[in-house]
């Protein structure tokens, strides 16, 4: 009877020479192609992985120059707001000197007016008295020369009043 398979010892032998082979062409194509293979695989993992640090170093970087950033931002409202402040601060210190100026001169100018107004007085006064003086000096011309009777000099001063006005008595 014969067999399915023959295992005779030819064909035991050609088994073992090719898995010999193949073995040998596994080593051989592993050294040649898997190990070049492996090693791509590993430089690729660790530029990925270096990438990776890098992004995430560069995110906390970002990360810490945006808080940096907003400090100052916040420093320099802040100042501004400050600068601000004293620019209001001067502005009014400056508002308040202007009206005191301003008061200052009104005061200076009502003191040159009432010296003013008292010396107008004083003229006016001062030409009254003259007007008063020319007219006792005129009444008295009057009276010399008319007879001193009371009626007549009576009369005589109602006239000189009446020259002069009720007016000037008044004030």
């Amino acid at each position: 009877m014969e067999r399915l398979l023959g295992f005779d010892p030819q064909m035991l032998f050609d088994s073992f020479v090719t898995g010999i082979n193949i073995f040998i062409l596994f080593f051989a194509l592993s050294y040649l192609l898997f190990n070049p293979v492996r090693d791509a695989l590993a430089r690729r993992r660790n530029k990925i992985e270096g990438e990776l640090k890098q992004a995430a170093d560069d995110k906390e970087s970002a990360a810490a120059m945006k808080a940096e950033y907003e400090a100052k931002l916040l420093e320099v409202r802040k100042e501004a707001e400050e600068i601000l402040e004293e620019a209001r601060k001067k502005a009014k210190q400056r508002e308040a000197e202007i009206i005191a100026q301003a008061r200052e001169e009104a005061s200076r100018i009502v003191e040159r007016g009432n010296r003013e107004v008292e010396l107008e007085r004083k003229k006016a006064l001062d030409e009254m008295k003259e007007q008063i003086v020319s007219i006792a000096t005129v009444m008295a011309g009057k009276v010399v020369t008319a007879s001193i009777d009371p009626k007549v000099q009576d009369t005589l001063i109602d006239e000189t009043l009446k020259e002069m006005g009720e007016s000037t008595w008044r004030s």
